[in-house]
C-alpha cells in the first residue's frame, strides 16, 4: 500500500557522537518518523534508527511502497532525477577503486562524465527549461548514464521515453525486444543529426580590408571585385555540435579565374595579404514555426528567409508559390568593328501582354527589395561574359500568362564616364501558345540588332519575331524588312527553372484541369493522365482530384470506371518511395477539401466489379493495382459516405451497409480462390492482404467494433487453412494478420473476443509445421504486449485461457524443436552458440503467456489433461524447455520414450540445481546497489529453491536410493552457492544419501566416489569459496540443520563416515589451493606445487586412480611450460610405472587414442626419455634404454632395437663430454596462516636452476611472495610466527649427502659421474652451525668449536616430480671438535686422491691450474693455521691427558694426517712433472712449504705425543725418504694470468663445506700476499 512520507536527503554529513545519534553520510536518504524540539527520529532502512539535527537533511516528499520489513522509499519526483542520483552514488565508489587500479584515462573520462551529470540534474531541477529543452537534457542524461554504466561494467537499463522501464508493467514480450535493443546498440552516439528542415542562420559580420590603397576606381556599373570561399562540409560539422554562433574568416580573392582552380583545402583564412570576409554561422533544427519559437532574438534582428530552390520534399494543400528562377549564364558578341573587345551591361525587364513593364516583380536575394530592373555586372573587354548569375521573378499567377522577358545589351565605354551606348536585345515570352510555362532548360536566344535611338514603345513589332530556334522553325514566313534585323553571330544562353503551385509546364496535365474547354476530349485526357510526370501530378494533386471528381459528378456512368482508373493510379504513385512523403498531403485533401458525396457509389461499385472479375481475368494487372489503392478508396468512400450522411441525414443507410456486406463477399470470394495453379491471382490475392488491414480505421468511422470485426474474421477465416499453399502466401497471409493484431481494432476488447480465435488457428497451424517461425513469432510478442496493457480487464482472463489451450503444447514443442536443431549446429561447429534474435522471441513469448496465466488457467490446464501419463509427459516438456535455457548444452530427453517415475523426479530437481545456480541469482557478484535492489524485490530465490528441493527429497521415501549416486552432483553443485542457508539446507541430503546405500550395500562407495570425483570437477571450474572448506565437517554455519559431521557420529558407521567427512575435508582444502593457484596470476612454482600436492592426496589418501592420472598429465605439462624437462620426466614415469607389458586394450584416454597396454607403455616410455635427454639426466634415461630394448628384443623388433642401442650409447658419450652443472640446494620454511595450505607452516629443499646461487633464489622466492618477511635467522620459528597473520620465509643453503658413495669413493671413476651422483637421487641433506661450548680459547678456537648439524630428510629424492620436496625428518646432531676435524682432513684427503688421479691417469690434461691450487691450499693452510692448529689443539698432552675417551679419535685424526702428507707428495711428484717452466717457483715454493709441514707434524707426533698409545710408531710420511726427487728445483714466480685462470676454474668448484672454505680463502690471500703486484691486479677477482 503506497503512502506519502516525509523523505530527505542529507545535505550535510553527522557523526552520531551523541547518545542515539544515527551516524549519516552526504547523500544518504532517511525517513522521517517523529520531530521534536529541532531533532529528527529517523529510521534508516535495513541499517539501524536514531536522531539527528533537522537542519542537515533536505525535504523531499516520497511514496512508501510495500511496508514492512522490506519497504521502499520512492521521492516523488523525476525518476530521471532519482536515477542520476542514485547512479552517481555508485559510481562515487567504483570511481575511486579506478585510480587505485591505475586506470587513469578511463578515471579522468568518468570525473568529467560525473560533473557533467551534476550539471544536468541542475538544469531539470531548476524548472526552467521548455519542454523540448528537457528532452534534450534528458537525452543528454542518458547518454551519459549509459556510457558510464557500459565502460564500468555494470548494467545498461531497457528505457521508454529516457526512463527505466518497470519489468512488471510490461510484458516479457516487450522487455526482450527493448533488452535486445539495449544490448545490440551498446553504443549511444551523443551527437547531432541533421533533419530535412534545417535552417542556417548566418550573419555578415564586418569586412577585413588590408591598408593598400589600390582597388576598383568608384563606378556607377557593376564590377567583380574578388571571390571568397568556404568549405561548408567543414563548416556544418562543426556548427552542428555548437549551439551559438560561430566566426568564420574567408579570404577574398580577386582574381577569379585562379579561385576556379584552386582546391579550398589550399585557401587559408589568415592571410593579411588581401581582403576578408568574416560571416557567423549557426544551425537551427526543426521546422520555421519551431524555430521562429525557439529562437525570438534572432527573428527579431530582421533575419531573411530563404525557400528551398525548387519545391520542398511535401507540398500541402493551401501552399501556394510561383517563381521563375532564371539563370543568366553567358552570352557570344561580335566586336563590332572596335578594336578591343566590348564591355557588356545586360539590363532585363519583366513585361505584361500590354507591354507596360511589371513593377517590383525582380529578386536578387533574400531581404533585399524587390526591383523593377535587373542589371549584370560588367566583365572588362570580353566579347563571351560568364555571368551566371541567379535572379528570382515572384511574378502574379494573373500577369504570368502573356508576360515576357526583354534582355538589353549596352557597352559600357570606359573613356565617357558613364556612357552606355545599346547595341542589341533578346526577348523570351514566359507562357507558351498551348499555356504551357517555359521549360526547365537551357535556353539559347536569339539576339538583335538596334541602337541607342531605339524604343520599344511598340512590344509587338519584336514579339511577332522568333526568339529562339523552335520559335523560328514555328514561323517560317517572317519578312526580311523588318526593323529589328537577327545577329546570326550573337546569342544569349538564358536557364530557368519554375516553381510554381499553379502553372505547369505538361500539355496532358494542362488539358486535364481545363477539361470544361474540351468536353468531347474527356475519354482521352483521363486516359493520358497515366502519362504525366510523377512530379507534376504531386505538384498539383489537389487540382487533379477536384478535377476527376468534378468529372465523375458530370457523368457518372460514363466516365466512372475511367476516373476510377485514374484515381488508381494517382493512389498508387503515392505508394512509390520517392512520393510516399505526398501522403499527407492526400491524407489532409480527403479530410477538408475533398466534397465528393455521390462518389462513393461508383466507387464501390467499380472496387467490386474488379473483385468480381479476379476469377475470370488471365492478365489482373489493373485488378492488382486496385487491391493495393484498397486503403485509399476506403478513405474516400467513407468520406464521401459521411459527406452524403451529413447533407441528407443519413439516408440510404440500409443501401451503404448492404453494398459494404456485398463488397466483403467479393474479398472472401478472391481470397478464398484455389491459387495453386496460377501465379496471377497469387499476386491478386498479395495485393489485396497486404491493403486489408489498412481498411480498419475507415471502417471503424461507419460500423461498430463487432461489426468491424466480424468483417475481418469473416475475411481471415476465408483463408485457406492449410500451410501448403506456398511460401510466399504463407508469408503474406501471417503478415496481413500481423498487421491485424498490431492496428487499431485489436486493442479493443470485445473485437479480440472475436479475432483471437482466428489468428491463434493459423498461428497454431503453423507452429505445428514449424513454418514461418519468425513472424509468428512476432505477432505473439504483439499479442502478449496488448494483452498485458488491457491485464487490468475483465476479459483479458478469458482471452489467456484461449492461448493456454491453442498455444501452451504447440509453443513448447517449438521450442524443443528449435534447441534440438541448435544442439545439432553445435556438435557440428564444435562451440556453444547464443540463442538467435527469434529464439529469443519465442521464449520470452512462453515466458509471457506463463506470467499471464493466474491460479484458476493452471487449474483448468492440469484438469483438461485426459490421464497422468499425459500430465507427464507435459510437465517433463516444459522441464526439459527450462533446463536447456538455464544450461544449453544438456542433451534433450526423447519424449517418445516411456517415462518413469525417476525421470520425472530427476528432471524437476535437475531443474531446482539450475536454477539455484544461475549467475544472476548469485547475489554476491552483483554490485551494492543492484544487490539490494534485488534482494528488496524478490529476497533470496536460491534459499527458497532450495527449501523446495530439500522437502521434495524428503517426500520421496524408499524412492531415494534410485537416486544414488545420480544427484549427488547436482546437489553438491547447489553446496557451491556461496550462501550458507543453502548449504546447510542441503548437508542432511548428504546424509540420507549415505544411510541409504550403507542399508542397501553395507557401505556407501558409491557416493564416496561419486562425491569425489564431482567435487573435483567442480572446484576446478573455479566453484567454491574458503568457507567451503569445513562445509562437511563445521558444526552448524546457519539454520536449524545440524552438520553432516554431527549427524554421522549418531550412526553405527560413524568411523568410516568419520574418516570419510575427513578425507573429503582434506581434499577440498588441496582443491580449493589449486583453483585458486589455476585461477590467479600464480608463479609455476606456486601452480606446481599445489598440483603436486593434490596428486599425491590422491594417491595415498583416496586411491582414485583415474584423477591421479589425469593431474600427472596436468603437471607435466605444467613442468613443460617451465622447462623442467627432467621433473616432466619423472611426472610421466608416475603414469608409466602403472601400466604393463602386456596386450589388454585400453579405452580413448585424455589425449591418448584406443590402443592396447603395450603400446601406450611404449609411448610414453619413449616419451619420458626424450624429456630426461632435453633435462641431460641420461643415467635415468638409460635403464629405461635398457627395459625397452628388452621389450624389443623380446619380440624380435630389430629395428626398434637398434635404434634405441644408438640411443642409449648416445647417453653414454654425452655423459662422458658434455658439460653438466652441480645445482644448488637450499632449504625454504613458509611460517604464517597467510600461505597456502599446502605450503603453510612446512619447509621445504628445493633444487635451484643452473647458476642461481642463494642471493638470487632468494629474490626470486621473495618475488613470488610479495607480502613475505625474510627471517634473517636459521633457527626454528617459534609459535607466534607459526600462529601468526602473515607470511615468514626462512631461506638458507644446504649441502646434499649423497646416497651412492661407492661411486665416489672410486679412483678411477671420471669426475663428470662422480659429480652427477654427488647431486642427484638425493633425500638426505645437510646444514652446519657452528658453535662455541664452553669457554672460547683465544688463541686457538678450533678447541671449542662445535657444529650443529642438522639432517633434513624429504618425503621423495631430488630430482622427482617437484623442484622441491617436503621435508619428512629433522636429524639433529652435535659434532664435537675432534669429529669436525677428522671430517674435514677426511674429505681433503678424498678431494686430492681424486684430483691426483685424475691427473695422473690424464683424465685432466693441459692447464694444471686446478692442482696448483689444491696443493697450495692444503699445504699453505698447514704451514699457516689449518691442520696445524689441529695439532695444537688434539695433540696437546693436556688434552690427552683430559679426554681418555677420544684417543681412537686422535689416532684416526694422526692417521688421516699422515695420509694427507703421503698424498700430498704424490702430488706433488705429478705437478713436477707437468707444470710449466713459469710456474717453477711456485713448484719450488709449494716444495719448502711441505718441507716444513711435514718436519711440524713429525715433531709434533714425537714430542707432544710419546707414551699415547697408538702414536710410537711413525709413518714414513716423516722420514725424508718421501721426498719427491726434484722437489727443491729453482723456481720462478707465478704468471697473474695463472692466478687469473685458477680463480675461473676454483669458482666453478666452490667447497661445499663452511670450514674448507675459509681454509682456502685464508691460504689463498696468504698467497697473493706475497707479490704485491699480483694482488693489485686480482684484488677485483679476490
Amino acid at each position: 500500500q503506497n503512502r506519502k512520507t516525509k523523505h530527505q536527503n542529507l545535505v550535510c554529513g553527522f557523526r552520531g557522537s551523541v547518545l542515539h545519534g544515527l551516524t549519516l553520510e552526504l547523500g544518504e536518504t532517511v525517513q522521517i518518523l517523529e520531530k521534536c524540539e529541532g531533532k529528527d527520529v529517523t529510521f534508516f532502512p535495513f541499517v539501524s534508527q536514531g536522531i539527528f539535527p533537522a537542519g542537515y537533511v533536505h525535504l523531499k516528499k516520497a511514496v512508501v511502497t510495500n511496508r514492512g520489513q522490506y519497504e521502499t522509499v520512492v521521492p516523488l519526483e523525476d525518476p530521471i532525477i532519482t536515477e542520476v542520483t542514485s547512479t552517481l552514488q555508485e559510481w562515487s565508489v567504483l570511481w575511486k577503486q579506478l585510480y587505485v587500479k591505475h586506470k587513469v584515462d578511463l578515471f579522468y573520462k568518468l570525473r568529467h562524465v560525473m560533473n557533467e551529470l551534476i550539471d544536468l540534474r541542475r538544469q531539470l531541477l531548476s524548472g526552467h527549461l521548455t519542454q523540448d529543452q528537457v528532452r534534450e537534457v534528458k537525452r543528454h542524461i542518458t547518454v551519459r548514464l549509459d556510457w558510464g554504466n557500459e565502460h564500468l561494467g555494470l548494467d545498461l537499463v531497457p528505457r521508454k521515453e529516457f526512463e527505466m522501464v518497470d519489468a512488471d508493467q510490461i510484458s516479457v514480450s516487450d522487455l526482450y525486444k527493448m533488452v535486445s535493443t539495449v544490448t545490440a546498440s551498446r553504443w549511444v552516439f551523443d551527437g547531432c543529426f541533421f533533419i530535412p528542415e534545417a535552417v542556417n542562420h548566418y550573419n555578415v559580420r564586418r569586412m577585413l580590408l588590408n591598408d593598400s590603397k589600390k582597388g576598383p576606381p568608384h563606378i556607377q556599373y557593376r564590377r567583380p571585385y574578388g571571390c571568397a570561399v568556404l568549405a561548408m562540409s567543414d563548416v556544418l560539422q562543426t556548427i552542428s555540435e555548437l549551439k551559438e554562433e560561430k566566426d568564420f574568416v574567408l579570404k577574398v580573392y580577386t582574381i577569379i579565374t585562379v579561385v576556379v582552380k584552386m582546391k579550398l583545402s589550399h585557401i587559408s583564412p589568415n592571410s593579411s595579404s588581401c581582403a576578408g570576409l568574416i560571416i557567423s554561422l549557426q544551425l537551427l533544427r526543426g521546422d520555421m514555426e519551431q524555430v521562429r519559437r525557439e529562437n525570438p532574438m534572432i527573428f527579431n534582428r530582421g533575419v531573411a528567409i530563404t525557400r528551398k530552390l525548387g519545391f520542398p520534399d511535401v507540398i500541402m494543400p493551401g501552399d501556394i508559390r510561383n517563381d521563375l528562377y532564371l539563370t543568366l549564364e553567358r552570352g557570344d558578341f561580335e566586336r563590332g568593328g572596335k578594336s578591343v573587345q566590348k564591355n557588356i551591361e545586360v539590363t532585363m525587364y519583366v513585361l505584361y501582354a500590354d507591354g507596360e513593364i511589371l513593377k517590383e516583380c525582380i529578386s536578387l536575394g533574400s531581404g533585399e527589395h524587390n526591383i523593377s530592373e535587373y542589371r549584370s555586372f560588367v566583365l572588362y573587354h570580353n566579347n563571351s561574359p560568364r555571368w551566371s548569375e541567379v535572379i528570382k521573378l515572384p511574378i502574379p499567377i494573373d500577369r504570368f500568362r502573356g508576360s515576357h522577358l526583354r534582355f538589353e545589351f549596352r557597352h559600357c565605354s570606359t573613356k565617357d564616364k558613364g556612357e552606355k551606348k545599346l547595341f542589341g536585345f533578346a526577348f523570351t515570352p514566359l507562357m507558351r501558345e498551348d499555356g504551357t510555362t517555359l521549360s526547365d532548360e537551357s535556353h539559347e536566344l536569339y539576339v538583335y540588332k538596334c541602337d541607342e535611338n531605339t524604343t520599344f514603345s511598340n512590344h509587338a513589332l519584336y514579339l511577332g519575331l522568333p526568339c529562339c530556334k523552335d520559335d523560328f522553325n514555328g514561323c517560317p514566313n517572317i519578312p526580311s524588312s523588318l526593323i529589328f534585323q537577327r545577329s546570326t553571330k550573337e546569342t544569349l544562353w538564358i536557364s530557368t527553372q519554375l516553381s510554381s503551385t499553379k502553372l505547369t509546364q505538361n500539355v496532358d496535365l494542362l488539358a486535364l484541369l481545363k477539361w470544361k474547354a474540351h468536353p468531347d476530349r474527356v475519354m482521352d485526357i483521363l486516359g493520358r493522365l497515366r502519362h504525366v510526370c510523377g512530379e507534376e501530378i504531386v505538384k498539383f494533386l489537389q487540382d487533379i482530384l477536384d478535377t476527376l471528381f468534378s468529372i465523375l459528378d458530370d457523368n457518372t456512368d460514363k466516365y466512372g470506371p475511367l476516373v476510377f482508373q485514374s484515381l488508381v493510379f494517382i493512389i498508387n504513385l503515392l505508394r512509390d518511395s520517392k512520393f510516399y512523403h505526398f501522403r499527407p498531403v492526400m491524407d489532409t485533401y480527403i479530410q477538408k477539401h475533398f466534397a465528393g458525396a455521390l462518389a462513393y457509389k461508383e466507387l464501390i461499385r467499380c472496387l467490386k466489379w474488379y473483385m468480381d472479375r479476379s476469377a475470370e481475368v488471365v492478365r489482373q494487372d489493373h485488378i492488382q493495382e486496385a487491391m493495393r489503392a484498397l486503403e485509399y478508396l476506403f478513405k474516400f468512400i467513407v468520406q464521401s459516405r459521411i459527406l452524403y450522411s451529413r447533407a441528407t441525414c443519413g439516408m440510404e443507410e440500409d443501401q451503404f451497409r448492404a453494398s459494404i456486406q456485398e463488397l466483403f463477399q467479393s474479398i472472401r470470394f478472391v481470397l478464398s480462390l484455389d491459387s495453386r495453379s496460377s501465379e496471377t491471382l497469387i499476386f491478386t490475392q498479395a495485393a489485396l492482404l497486404n491493403s486489408f488491414p489498412a481498411i480498419f480505421d475507415e471502417l471503424l468511422q461507419m460500423f461498430t467494433v463487432q461489426e468491424v470485426a466480424e468483417f475481418v474474421r469473416g475475411t481471415l477465416g476465408s483463408m485457406p487453412s492449410t500451410v501448403h499453399i506456398g511460401q510466399s502466401m504463407d508469408v503474406v497471409k501471417l503478415q496481413s494478420i500481423a498487421r491485424t493484431v498490431d492496428s487499431r481494432l485489436f486493442s479493443f476488447p470485445e473485437s479480440r473476443r472475436i479475432l483471437l480465435p482466428v489468428v491463434l488457428h493459423h498461428i497454431h497451424l503453423h507452429l505445428r509445421q514449424q513454418k514461418e517461425l519468425l513472424i509468428c513469432s512476432g505477432i505473439l510478442s504483439s499479442i502478449f504486449s496488448i494483452i498485458k496493457s488491457s491485464s487490468l480487464e475483465s476479459s483479458v482472463q478469458e482471452e489467456v485461457e484461449m492461448m493456454v489451450e491453442s498455444l501452451l503444447d504447440v509453443l513448447l514443442q517449438t521450442l524443443l524443436a528449435i534447441m534440438s536443431k541448435s544442439q545439432s549446429q553445435e556438435a557440428v561447429r564444435g562451440q556453444t552458440w547464443p540463442l538467435s534474435d527469434w529464439q529469443g522471441e519465442y521464449v520470452s513469448c512462453l515466458l509471457s503467456l506463463l506470467r499471464q496465466m493466474s491460479d484458476i488457467h493452471f487449474q483448468h490446464l492440469l484438469d483438461n489433461f485426459q490421464s497422468k501419463e499425459e500430465l507427464k509427459e507435459f510437465l517433463l516438456k516444459i522441464f526439459c524447455v527450462f533446463r536447456n535455457l538455464m544450461k544449453l548444452n544438456l542433451i534433450l530427453t526423447s519424449f517418445q520414450s516411456s517415462f518413469g517415475f525417476f525421470i520425472f523426479f530427476q528432471n524437476i530437481d535437475f531443474l531446482a540445481v539450475l536454477f539455484i545456480n544461475q549467475p544472476s541469482l548469485q547475489l554476491e557478484t552483483l554490485t551494492p546497489a543492484k544487490r539490494k535492489k534485488v534482494f528488496d524485490k524478490y529476497g533470496d530465490m536460491r534459499v527458497m529453491m532450495a527449501y523446495e528441493l530439500f522437502s521434495m527429497w524428503q517426500n520421496l521415501g524408499e524412492n531415494k536410493i534410485h537416486f544414488i549416486p545420480g544427484m549427488i552432483g547436482p546437489f553438491l553443485g547447489v553446496t557451491l552457492v556461496p550462501q550458507n542457508e543453502v548449504r546447510n539446507i542441503m548437508i542432511p541430503i548428504f546424509h540420507d544419501m549415505m544411510d541409504w546405500e550403507q542399508r542397501k550395500n553395507g557401505n556407501f562407495k558409491q557416493v564416496e566416489a561419486e562425491l569425489i570425483d564431482k567435487l573435483d570437477s567442480l572446484v576446478s571450474e573455479g566453484k567454491g569459496d574458503e568457507n567451503y572448506r569445513e562445509l562437511f565437517s563445521l558444526t552448524q554455519l546457519f539454520g536449524p540443520y545440524p552438520s553432516l559431521l554431527e549427524k554421522i557420529e549418531q550412526e553405527t558407521w560413524r568411523e568410516t563416515g568419520v574418516s570419510f567427512v575427513t578425507s573429503v575435508t582434506r581434499l577440498m582444502e588441496r582443491l580449493l589451493d589449486y583453483r585458486d593457484c589455476m585461477k590467479g596470476d600464480e608463479t609455476e612454482n606456486k601452480k606446481i606445487g599445489c598440483t603436486v600436492n593434490l596428486l599425491n592426496f590422491y594417491k595415498s589418501e583416496i586411491n582414485k586412480e583415474e584423477m591421479y592420472i589425469r593431474y600427472i598429465h596436468k603437471l607435466c605439462d605444467m613442468h613443460l611450460q617451465a622447462e623442467n624437462y627432467t621433473e616432466a620426466a619423472f611426472t610421466l614415469l608416475l603414469y608409466w610405472e602403472l601400466l604393463h607389458w602386456e596386450e589388454r586394450p585400453l579405452r580413448e584416454f585424455l589425449h591418448y587414442p584406443a590402443q592396447s597396454e603395450w603400446h601406450r607403455k611404449e609411448g610414453l616410455c619413449r616419451k619420458v626419455i626424450h624429456y630426461f635427454n632435453k633435462g641431460k639426466c641420461w643415467e635415468y634415461g638409460i635403464p629405461l634404454c635398457r627395459e625397452l630394448a628388452l621389450q624389443y628384443e623380446s619380440l624380435y623388433d630389430y629395428q626398434s632395437l637398434s635404434w634405441i642401442r644408438k640411443m642409449e650409447a648416445a647417453y653414454y658419450d654425452n655423459i662422458m663430454e658434455q658439460q653438466r652443472l652441480e645445482p644448488e640446494f637450499f632449504r625454504v620454511g613458509f611460517y604464517g596462516r597467510k600461505f597456502p595450505f599446502f605450503l603453510r607452516n612446512k619447509e621445504f629443499v628445493c633444487r635451484g636452476h643452473d647458476y642461481e646461487r642463494l642471493e638470487a633464489f632468494q629474490q626470486r622466492m621473495l618475488g613470488e611472495f610479495p607480502q613475505a618477511i625474510a627471517m634473517q635467522h636459521p633457527n626454528q620459528p617459534d609459535e607466534g610466527i607459526l600462529q601468526g597473520d602473515a607470511q615468514y620465509l626462512q631461506i638458507y643453503a644446504v649441502t646434499p649427502v649423497p646416497e651412492n658413495i661407492d661411486v665416489l669413493q672410486m679412483d678411477r671413476v671420471p669426475d663428470r659421474i662422480k659429480s652427477f651422483y654427488r647431486v642427484n637421487n638425493v633425500r638426505r641433506f645437510r646444514y652446519d652451525r657452528p658453535f662455541h661450548k664452553g669457554p672460547k680459547d683465544k688463541d686457538n678456537e678450533f678447541k671449542s668449536l662445535w657444529i650443529e648439524r642438522t639432517t633434513l630428510i624429504l618425503t621423495h629424492p631430488l630430482p622427482g616430480i617437484s623442484r622441491w620436496f617436503e621435508v619428512d625428518k629433522r636429524e639433529l646432531i652435535e659434532v664435537s671438535p675432534l669429529e669436525n676435524a677428522i671430517y674435514v682432513v677426511e674429505n681433503k684427503n678424498q678431494e686430492l686422491r681424486t684430483l691426483i688421479s685424475q691427473y695422473q691417469h690424464k683424465q685432466l690434461h693441459g692447464n694444471i691450474n686446478l692442482l696448483s691450487m689444491c696443493l697450495n691450499g692444503v699445504i699453505d693452510a698447514a704451514v699457516n693455521g689449518g691442520i696445524a692448529r689441529y695439532q695444537e689443539a688434539f695433540f696437546d698432552k693436556e688434552y690427552i691427558s683430559s679426554h681418555p675417551e677420544d684417543t681412537e679419535k686422535i689416532t684416526q685424526l694422526k692417521d688421516l694426517m699422515q695420509e694427507q702428507v703421503h698424498i700430498l707428495g704424490m702430488g706433488l711428484a705429478v705437478h713436477e712433472k707437468l707444470v710449466h717452466p713459469e710456474m717453477r717457483p711456485l713448484h719450488k715454493k709449494l716444495i719448502d712449504q711441505f718441507q716444513m709441514m711435514r718436519s711440524s707434524l713429525c715433531h709434533c707426533f714425537y714430542v707432544a705425543l710419546q707414551g699415547l698409545p697408538g702414536l710410537d710408531k711413525l709413518s714414513p710420511a716423516c722420514s725424508g725418504s718421501s721426498t719427491p726427487r726434484g722437489i727443491l728445483a729453482t723456481h720462478s714466480p707465478m704468471s697473474p694470468e695463472s692466478i687469473k685462470f685458477m680463480h675461473r676454474h676454483r669458482s666453478v668448484h666452490p667447497h661445499r663445506h663452511s670450514h674448507a672454505c675459509t681454509h682456502f680463502y685464508i691460504l689463498y690471500i696468504n698467497f697473493v700476499n706475497e707479490p704485491k703486484c699480483v694482488l693489485e691486479q686480482e684484488k677485483h677477482a679476490v
